[in-house]
């Protein structure tokens, strides 16, 4: 498989089929390991970081789902295939910025992702679109367990998995769902919402991770603490956070009914028109507005198939494959051009604004 045919094959994120759900849009699951007797990354000398990632990716390759994957060195990569990864959650911004000896394996639909020599020497991942905590387990400790048979991993009875990162000894597992959470946003109580969820041991992020925007009110909420917990215990904490944030959501949205439906109704169909009409749409505006749309389908404004379009929206818009769709690499003052006519394209076709009647949404 090549990156090219990649990058144009349907995906968990890009797939129109794929979304279902209102509140959670993905749910990811990764995984941290590294090779017995083997310096990590940043310590490693350049040929020995050279000969983990053969060992690994042949390996990786050699596992059930991740047959006819695309199996790359990041110098293979130009510096928009990298970004575009880097948009579809397959490789990080690390990753991205590696100099030699890294590489990544990306299963055939973008399910599956194996990151080598990062900052460890395997990040293992999966993403299912909508809330699917435990399906994610079963099928990245299906992927890590064939791994497992191959591989020596970095393990000890009191520590567990060894990393390089101290914050990611034990379970070195990181589960997360990405969450659309425009009501909290706009009621101003995503701070509170943040507040509550790190007390709980959790931690709270942008679109694209750590230091990253929280662009079109959507975050990423994961667990924090890796050690002393058992996978199983920190996905089922996780669960029931995710499952209260999801009815805060939806509380958030029934109050703005409740206090003033015109204001919220008004948000809605200015985004719909600035969408249709706009010649200029910077990638966070741009998002902010089909954020707005997003919530306008959860409040039955829209009809309910369009969610598909408008999560695919949240990912094409994003520089790197607005350019690779325009077979070319543009500035930002020209990207912001090219954005709002592709919005404008895919608008001018969109279902037209009901405000008749409205919904709480779904989670």
């Amino acid at each position: 498989m090549t990156i090219a045919s990649l990058i144009d094959s349907p995906s968990e994120l890009t797939d129109a089929a794929s979304s279902k759900t209102a509140i959670v849009l993905m749910t990811r699951i990764r995984l941290a390991r590294n090779l017995s007797g083997t310096a990590f990354p940043g310590w490693a000398k350049p040929a020995q970081r050279e000969e983990v990632l053969r060992i690994c990716r042949e390996a990786v390759a050699a596992t059930s789902p991740m047959k006819r994957s695309l199996n790359i060195t990041v110098g293979e990569l130009s510096d928009l295939e990298k970004q575009i990864l880097v948009e579809r959650h397959l490789i990080s911004r690390e990753l991205s910025g590696a100099k030699g000896g890294a590489g990544v394996v990306i299963s055939k639909d973008q399910a599956f992702s194996v990151m080598v020599n990062e900052e460890d020497h395997l990040r293992i991942q999966v993403l299912r679109s909508g809330f699917q905590l435990k399906k994610a387990w079963n099928a990245i400790t299906e992927l890590d367990s064939a791994l497992e048979d191959h591989l020596d991993y970095a393990f000890t009875p009191t520590l567990g998995y060894l990393t390089a990162c101290p914050t990611n000894l034990g379970t070195a597992m990181r589960a997360s769902a990405m969450m659309h959470l425009p009501a909290l946003v706009i009621s101003n109580q995503m701070e509170k919402v943040v507040r509550a969820v790190n007390q709980l041991g959790m931690v709270v992020r942008g679109l694209f991770g750590e230091g990253s925007d929280a662009s079109g009110s959507i975050f990423q909420i994961s667990n924090q603490t890796t050690l002393g917990e058992s996978e199983g215990e920190i996905i089922k904490r996780l669960h029931t956070v995710l499952q209260s944030i999801i009815e805060h959501e939806l509380n958030a949205r029934e109050k703005l009914l409740e206090a003033d439906a015109g204001k919220l109704f008004d948000k809605v169909g200015r985004a719909f028109g600035i969408l249709q009409n706009s010649h200029l749409l910077s990638s966070g505006e741009a998002m902010n507005l089909l954020s707005l749309i997003r919530l306008g389908i959860d409040l039955a404004v829209f009809p309910d198939a369009s969610r598909s379009v408008i999560d695919r929206l949240f990912i094409e818009a994003q520089p790197g494959h607005l350019q690779h769709a325009q077979k070319g690499e543009f500035d930002p003052a020209q990207r912001d051009l090219l954005r709002a006519a592709r919005l404008r394209s895919e608008f001018a076709n969109f279902a037209p604004p009901n405000f008749s009647f409205s919904t709480n949404g779904k989670n």
